[in-house]
């Protein structure tokens, strides 16, 4: 059956919605608009005239292609070489959420650190998570939408609450801040000014680099001033190879400021930093090929 104007328009007011469930569901944009293609199929061959909530409807598929998919890469994720960190999201919500406590809400759910965290967490655990804490998601819709009890869901959320309280960092970055300490991480780094780069970081400060084996990055977790700034100090000293053009983009990425270096024009790193009373508790670095594909021009 040809799917209908009246149809398309329909999904497509949705799509911002459902590509935010399977993106925090999944932690990658590949797998999100997967995700959101297959949601797209169900709904052109559903009887449309006898559903009464679109939405609700649209992000019960959604959900439910994201926990069969997500189950079968937590399987993949297990072979994975070196840290795991989530796709880079580009994230700008502008006027289309023009509430600023809803923009903070959005940005936490998507950011590195609690992605990271939801990684631990069962399917089931996620979805009501991401429902309910990032959508605001009623338990009487997310327990129809998951095939369970309320009482169930109710104490999926409370456990995925806790762990997620548990591992995610408690603080608040003012974006200001943020993209100063940034700018002088890039200049010290830049300068092979260790003593200056070991000023900016927080004594237990962690390095997290994801590489998935196809680039070069540690493939631990650095942990220490003392460690993260040699190791970065090291990184800067290397150089580039001679002749390559090394460009430098500032972006909003996962709700919070980050770069993006290119070296020839081509995608060669995400960097991000989590700030705590003025200082860098984490650097993440993404350096997997796969994952910055969407910054290709």
């Amino acid at each position: 059956m040809a799917a209908t104007d009246t149809a398309i328009d329909v999904f497509e007011e949705h799509r911002p919605v459902l590509m935010g469930v399977a993106y925090r569901m999944l932690g990658r944009v590949v797998d999100a608009e997967d995700v959101v293609q297959d949601a797209w199929l169900r709904w052109s061959a559903a009887d449309q005239a006898q559903v009464r909530e679109p939405r609700a409807y649209l992000v019960r598929v959604t959900t439910r292609l994201a926990i069969d998919r997500l189950r079968h890469v937590q399987a993949r994720r297990e072979h994975y070489v070196g840290p795991w960190l989530p796709e880079p999201l580009v994230t700008d919500y502008g006027p289309t959420v023009p509430d600023t406590a809803e923009q903070a809400v959005l940005a936490d759910s998507v950011s590195i650190a609690v992605l990271v965290v939801l990684e631990s967490l069962s399917p089931l655990e996620r979805a009501v998570f991401v429902l309910r804490e990032a959508f605001g998601f009623p338990f009487s819709e997310i327990a129809l939408t998951l095939d369970r009890g309320e009482p169930a869901v109710r104490q999926l959320a409370a456990r995925a609450r806790k762990h997620v309280d548990e591992g995610r960092p408690r603080y608040e970055v003012d974006p200001d801040e943020r993209r100063n300490l940034t700018e002088r991480f890039l200049a010290a780094a830049a300068d092979g000014d260790l003593e200056g780069l070991m000023s900016l970081l927080a004594p237990d400060v962690r390095l997290v680099g994801d590489s998935g084996g196809k680039a070069k990055a540690p493939l631990r977790v650095i942990e220490t001033a003392d460690k993260v700034g040699r190791f970065l100090d090291g990184v800067a000293r290397s150089g580039l190879r001679e002749g390559a053009e090394l460009e430098v983009r500032f972006l909003e990425l996962n709700g919070a400021d980050s770069v993006l270096l290119l070296v020839d024009g081509k995608p060669d790193s995400v960097f991000q930093l989590d700030v705590v009373d003025g200082q860098i508790a984490s650097v993440y670095i993404i350096r997997n090929p796969d994952k910055l594909v969407g910054f290709s021009s």
